[in-house]
């Protein structure tokens, strides 16, 4: 049996503007995990996983109309991931065979609601990588991260792919996204061995080194959210008002140039400054867009942790899921951890995951 994981992730900073090219976030990978197990089996193969049914599906009201979407579906990013990874074996003249998958995930509550760790990046993540143990597949972290990323945006369609980036490289990383109109027109006339070949435009990843004082605490609302319907809503949103949005991108790309500078210079008072200025880029992306990305949770639990000493925002799309907040580990958080309890705000004790071999 061939067991392999990819860590879940949390966005610092940089939402949203990250899915136009070069725009970049600050990403972390966290100690949670996708598991997946691989085995060779005889007539027919199965697909397994304790928390992904294939008779669970979402949907939501437009209008009248009850609307489906297979985005929220892991299922999808799987069987996307199965038949790029085996297509990938195919140009590599690999036999293909029959398998048993079994996925397993941490990047859920016990009662199943998501935390909004990237389950979706990590389970397409851990699936290339289980089979390209099973297959024997020459894989690097650059060309994991082509096949996880193309595989990932054959289903979503939207999105900048900072959370397979993470799931991939590990750690904290200054991610940079590349070209998706480009991806798409590739996909029609490029092979594959050439496109995991090619520099692909826009895409920059690099690996962070965070203070050694910098400590990351992670606030769960219990109350999931839909990257995927959020970021559509911005995108109708930078339609409507394309000078405010050039505004937004601009403003956080400044920010982002800062806070990494930050990194480098290892100060954590420029790294909580800048995280709190994305917080208000943030909020008029919202305000211009009607997007609701802080709900009144999360404005409680930044309040709460900005009293602490600390400084906090929402972390990837919003509308619900996680808060993060960055402190100096010589400041006390039992107070900030009580109101927290009180408010239903439940801390996530989640530390960073670096990752050392594939």
């Amino acid at each position: 049996m061939i067991t392999v994981k990819a860590p879940g992730k949390l966005y610092i900073a940089g939402e949203y503007a990250v899915v136009e090219s070069g725009y970049p976030a600050i990403i972390v990978a966290l100690n949670q995990f996708v598991t997946a197990s691989i085995e060779k089996t005889e007539n027919i193969g199965q697909i397994v996983s304790e928390q992904y049914h294939e008779n669970s599906i979402y949907w939501r009201r437009q209008g009248s109309k009850m609307v489906f979407d297979n985005r929220d579906n892991p299922f999808h990013y799987i069987l996307s991931a199965i038949n790029l990874t085996e297509e990938y074996a195919s140009n590599l003249n690999k036999e293909l065979g029959l398998y048993n998958l079994y996925i397993n995930s941490d990047l859920d509550s016990s009662d199943g609601k998501k935390y909004g760790l990237g389950s979706s990046a990590a389970v397409t993540v851990a699936t290339i990588k289980a089979l390209a143990k099973f297959y024997h597949l020459p894989l690097t972290k650059d060309s994991l991260f082509k096949l996880a990323a193309i595989a990932h945006f054959d289903v979503q369609g939207n999105g900048s792919l900072g959370d397979i980036a993470a799931s991939v490289y590990g750690g904290w990383i200054a991610y940079h996204s590349f070209n998706r109109e480009w991806l798409s027109a590739q996909r029609r006339q490029t092979s594959l061995m050439d496109l995991l070949n090619k520099p692909w435009p826009g895409l920059d990843i690099e690996l962070l080194d965070p203070p050694a004082e910098l400590k990351l605490m992670i606030g769960w609302t219990g109350s999931p959210a839909s990257t995927s319907h959020l970021v559509d809503k911005v995108a109708l949103g930078k339609v409507k008002d394309q000078q405010e949005y050039q505004v937004f991108l601009k403003e956080s790309k400044a920010c982002l140039k800062e806070m990494i500078r930050g990194f480098h210079d290892q100060s954590i008072k420029v790294i909580q400054h800048q995280l709190r200025v994305n917080r208000k880029i943030l909020k008029k992306l919202s305000n211009f867009s009607h997007v609701s990305i802080e709900t009144s949770t999360l404005q409680e639990m930044i309040n709460d942790a900005e009293q602490a000493g600390g400084a906090a925002k929402s972390s990837g799309a919003g509308g619900g899921d996680c808060g993060i907040v960055l402190i100096d580990k010589k400041l006390s958080t039992r107070e900030l951890l009580k109101n927290w309890q009180i408010k239903g705000i439940k801390q996530l004790n989640f530390n960073v995951h670096n990752v050392t071999e594939l």
